[in-house]
């Protein structure tokens, strides 16, 4: 029996990609049916999540985009992560983000930056390693569970008595390709660029998982009442 062809003649879906994504999926999945019912939220408790996710969201995510485009060494991966800045700064994404907030009258206060403040300077520090899987991972993370929260960011504000959805309504649709392109360019860094077998994969991604689970949850708040 020729052991070789069976083996070409399986099914090619469990490459290492393929199975970084369904984790990366599940992951989401499971952000997802943690967060609470907005019904059972406070205004100040809708308010506070709006308040947080825009004050890591307006002023860091070009920002971190940016440094993934430094870290990464394929050249099919560039032009990926250069479509999703030139969207960002075109369309003004922070100027919406900032709309969004204030037309749901969650303006971020000192307090609401001091809450994810920690968290949000682990990932800072870390997408400055310049680890080009690591960070492309982190954001296709991102981008997927970015895409499932805006219906979701868009109850809260709703909630909120806001009438102003151009944020939500943006990114729901456009970080469903954004995400796609990240995995693609995953797929080719992972290619060009491996990540050296003694780090960890997922680091960024469980930095970031953190500060989303604070900008959710204010465990700050919670470990100090």
């Amino acid at each position: 029996m020729n052991t070789t062809l069976l083996i070409s003649q399986e099914p090619q879906n469990h490459s290492p990609e393929a199975s970084v994504k369904q984790q990366i999926n599940k992951m989401i999945d499971d952000l997802m049916a943690s967060l609470p019912d907005i019904q059972d939220l406070t205004g100040a408790e809708r308010r506070g999540i709006i308040a947080r996710y825009t004050t890591v969201l307006e002023g860091n995510f070009i920002y971190w985009m940016t440094a993934t485009l430094l870290a990464v060494q394929s050249e099919d991966a560039r032009p990926i992560l250069l479509d999703n800045l030139h969207e960002e700064v075109h369309d003004s994404h922070p100027a919406m983000m900032r709309r969004f907030a204030m037309a749901a009258n969650a303006f971020p206060t000192d307090g609401d930056a001091l809450v994810v403040h920690d968290d949000l300077t682990n990932v800072r520090l870390f997408l400055g390693k310049l680890s080009g899987v690591q960070s492309v991972l982190t954001m296709a993370f991102f981008e997927g569970f970015i895409q499932r929260f805006m219906a979701y960011l868009a109850d809260l504000a709703r909630a909120q008595g806001s009438v102003d959805l151009e944020y939500t309504d943006v990114h729901g649709v456009c970080d469903i390709a954004h995400t796609d392109g990240l995995f693609r360019a995953l797929s080719v860094e992972m290619t060009i660029n491996p990540l050296d077998q003694k780090e960890d994969l997922f680091e960024g991604v469980y930095l970031l998982r953190t500060l989303i689970e604070n900008i959710v949850f204010n465990r700050v708040e919670s470990l100090t009442a």
